[in-house]
């Protein structure tokens, strides 16, 4: 069986740069800046089985899912789109973690859930943390919405874009006349 092809692309918006990264499948990463691109690549390509990582911006499926991803990216940081809808491949979410990622999209626009909430949601009340790592693990960041998780004390705990990141989010998504 063959490997999938990766593909990738920079994209620059107002949370910095971002990496997108897909397969035929679907996006299967967006990276923020300061997770060191290169190793992100090196990560997905070995945890994937990629020998050859490819173009930076993909042809075929791959290559299309860059785009739509990058368009609807762009729009949502514009406060333009709500939903981002790109096939996803979710090779890289499994087990309980695949769980809670796969839970986060049920999470509406403008709104935010406690970790606890998100623990209860998938049947693991007691697993608060094991959701908080979950969320910190996400490598869909944005697409599937981590950043509405918040503390129970109303803190906003954790972000892998850091935290001006996702207030930067949860502030946009409070304040956009929502979109279509």
């Amino acid at each position: 069986m063959n490997a999938p092809a990766l593909a990738h692309r920079n994209v620059a918006s107002p949370l910095g740069e971002l990496l997108l990264v897909a397969t035929a499948t679907g996006l299967v990463r967006v990276a923020f800046n300061g997770e060191g691109f290169a190793a992100v690549l090196d990560t997905v390509a070995r945890t994937l089985g990629v020998e050859d990582v490819g173009g930076r911006e993909g042809a075929g499926a791959a290559g299309q899912h860059l785009e739509t991803a990058a368009r609807q990216l762009a729009e949502y940081v514009a406060g333009e789109r709500c939903d981002i809808e790109v096939p996803l491949d979710r090779s890289l979410s499994r087990g309980f973690r695949g769980q809670v990622q796969a839970q986060l999209q049920t999470i509406p626009y403008g709104t935010t859930v406690t970790y606890r909430q998100l623990a209860e949601a998938v049947g693991r009340p007691a697993a608060v943390r094991a959701v908080g790592t979950a969320c910190a693990t996400n490598p869909l960041p944005i697409v599937m919405p981590c950043h509405r998780v918040v503390r129970s004390d109303g803190g906003l705990g954790g972000y892998l874009g850091g935290l001006e990141t996702k207030r930067f989010l949860l502030e946009l998504e409070a304040t956009a006349a929502h979109p279509a």
